[in-house]
Parts: C-alpha cells; structure tokens; sequence
C-alpha cells in the first residue's frame, strides 16, 4: 500500500473550492479525464455521502463513493471499482483556510491489485495519481482565478 499526500494552496475562498472539487460530475473539464459520471445521488446533497461517481481517465477507470461530506472542509471517498484493479483504503480532500487562500491537502492510500507485479507498479500508480491529483487542483485554482 501507498499513500499519497498532496498539498497544494488555492487562491480562492474555501466554500467556491470545496463546490468544485464536490462536484464530480463535471470532472472531464478537468486534465487527464476524458469522461465523469454521476450515478447516484447523495445526502444531503446530490454530491453528498452515497453519492457515487463514474471516472474515466482513458487508460484506468474509476468508481467511487463518497463516504465523508463536511462542506466546506473535507470529502472522503473509497473506490469500489477500478482499472486496473485497485485495494484502496480511501481517500479524503481536507480544506483549509488561510487567509484569503484555501489550503487543500489530498490524501489516498492504494495499491495495484495485479498478480505477481502488481507490488512492484504500485509505486508508479501512487506518482500518476500524485501528479494527476495536483493537476486536478490547478484547473480549479486557474478556474477560480478568471
């Protein structure tokens, strides 16, 4: 198992921040995610715990549910299904504010279920997702800025 932690400051109000990154349906306007999905809504919102979402980032898949929903400060998810195949110990997106700023720290802990190599990939996978997660708070950091 890995766990990746990113830690990345948006120079945005923290309630505009956690409504972006909440709202998963529109994800594919994000780098690297051709294709996003609500499938069921949530309580107390539709993006809200129970909510379960559809991911497609070309080469790997994701289903998630959210399992945390404490607007505006953290969402929590677990993945119920993916490609490649993934054992995850979940994940959670924690917001802070500093300042005029939000500080978000993306934590998540996975690793490659795949016979034989999949110890060996698991370092890989955990720097794609690393990098992947970063991307994915600039677009809403430049989004936020316009």
């Amino acid at each position: 198992m890995r766990t990746i932690i990113v830690k990345h400051t948006i120079q945005a109000p923290i309630e505009q921040v956690f409504d972006l990154i909440a709202d998963h349906a529109r994800y594919d306007q994000f780098p690297g995610v051709r294709k996003s999905t609500l499938i069921r809504n949530g309580k107390p919102s539709k993006n809200g715990v129970g909510a379960i979402r559809e991911i497609d980032a070309g080469k790997a898949w994701f289903r998630e549910e959210i399992t945390a929903y404490q607007r505006p400060t953290r969402m929590d998810y677990q993945i119920v299904r993916s490609f490649p195949p993934l054992q995850h110990r979940g994940a959670s997106v924690q917001l802070k504010k500093v300042g005029n700023a939000t500080e978000v720290t993306w934590t998540s802990t996975v690793r490659l279920k795949v016979p034989l190599i999949g110890d060996l990939l698991t370092p890989l996978l955990a720097s794609q997702l690393a990098k992947s997660f970063k991307r994915v708070l600039q677009a809403i950091g430049r989004r936020l800025a316009v």
